[in-house]
């Protein structure tokens, strides 16, 4: 396998990077947990998904780079590295019998959903409701966000979402509506139908890139990790912004999507946010495409 070799004064300075780039994103969360305290925005992306803060900080280079003269002094790398005598490089041959064949698995999966969501025609008719499906017949007492108030009544909520209707696409989004809601979503879904239904219009779809960047680990660099992790959030304060909450305190201006005006301005924020997606999903599987030539290990999986 051929790899890019990088010096170690330019690896060190890339380490460094990323870790100043880490911290900006992970010690502002720290701090409001050690205090009990919680965003229902920024806090989401913690929440959601199941990466601790210290893998997010670790640096990956990627998966075909070599750190010339990295040592076991200079700290830990992701699993799935080595270190010779040379430096660092990833090679999937360290890892359990276990562990590579979750891997392999990982790949050969996620590179089939984001295929699929790449063919699929996006769909921009949702307008953010999963938020409003969430609260449809809830008692306050099962709101995710209690310590926060309500822009619109109960009865907005049904108003709204039979007026302009449930087609929820993704699995994680519709596993949580109320069970009025349920009964209103046109389609039910599965993990293992998941592949079939993705699209690229959907937030959550779209927020998913971070998780299976970090899902691919140690395939994926740390650098698009990073970019996916901060659509995500950008995509997160959207999908709030259109909810029935009130997030003024948070200096979140509501896109009332119960209105006409309010569902075109979503849809406009959605529709780039699905440009960007895009090319982050084509680089992704472009990504995967390279490391079927370069790792044997995985060459089975991916080539499916």
């Amino acid at each position: 396998m051929n790899l890019l070799e990088l010096p170690r004064e330019q690896w060190l300075l890339l380490r460094a990077a990323h870790a100043t780039s880490a911290a900006a994103r992970v010690d502002p969360h720290l701090a409001r947990r050690a205090c009990g305290e919680r965003h229902p925005i920024d806090d989401f992306l913690w929440d959601y998904y199941p990466f601790s803060t210290g893998k997010f900080r670790l640096w990956n280079p990627g998966a075909t780079t070599l750190l010339l003269g990295y040592t076991r002094a200079d700290g830990d790398l992701p699993t799935g590295f080595v270190i010779t005598d040379r430096g660092a490089h990833c090679d999937l041959s360290s890892l359990t019998d276990a562990a590579l064949t979750r891997l392999q698995h990982e790949v050969g999966w996620v590179r089939r959903l984001l295929s699929g969501t790449r063919e699929r025609t996006a769909g921009f008719g949702c307008f953010g409701l999963h938020e409003w499906a969430l609260l449809l017949g809830q008692a306050q007492d099962g709101y995710r966000h209690q310590s926060w108030p309500l822009r619109v009544t109960q009865e907005q909520i049904a108003a709204t979402v039979d007026e302009v209707g449930l087609r929820c696409t993704h699995f994680d989004a519709w596993r949580f509506f109320t069970p009025e809601s349920l009964l209103r979503n046109p389609w039910s879904h599965s993990r293992e139908s998941q592949p079939e239904w993705d699209q690229g219009g959907c937030l959550h779809a779209n927020m998913d890139l971070y998780k299976w960047s970090m899902r691919l680990q140690p395939l994926v660099a740390s650098d698009f990790v990073m970019r996916a992790f901060d659509l995500a959030l950008r995509i997160r304060q959207l999908d709030m912004a259109a909810s029935p909450y009130d997030f003024r305190h948070l200096d979140v201006a509501a896109i009332a999507v119960e209105t006409p005006d309010g569902r075109v301005a979503f849809a406009r924020q959605q529709r780039e946010f699905a440009r960007e997606a895009d090319e982050l999903r084509a680089e992704l599987l472009s990504k995967l495409g390279e490391l079927s030539h370069a790792m044997p290990l995985l060459n089975a999986t991916l080539t499916q």
